[in-house]
């Protein structure tokens, strides 16, 4: 499988507090976007994937979601994990 435990708590660990850390909103960013870059590598091989599609939309929403949650509350931490993650150009 793509995603194990190990592979989860080296991303909590890389971008959250600690390696247990699965609630901050950088983790759960950092999670979403590498599930997304699963999916749309998914999708270029199978582009008639329907249900990964719409799952690949829901997953950019929860992810814009957190990011407008931590744009409002802490500017700087917002600013750190785009860059972190390369999310804009």
């Amino acid at each position: 499988m793509y995603l194990d435990s190990a592979k989860k708590q080296e991303i909590f660990g890389k971008y959250g507090k600690s390696n247990t850390d699965t609630g901050s909103p950088e983790s759960q960013i950092a999670l979403f976007s590498y599930r997304i870059s699963h999916l749309t590598e998914h999708l270029k091989l199978n582009r008639k994937d329907y249900r990964t599609e719409r799952a690949l939309t829901i997953l950019v929403g929860k992810r814009r979601s957190l990011l407008d949650y931590l744009k409002s509350r802490d500017i700087e931490r917002y600013r750190a994990i785009i860059k972190e993650l390369g999310l804009r150009k």
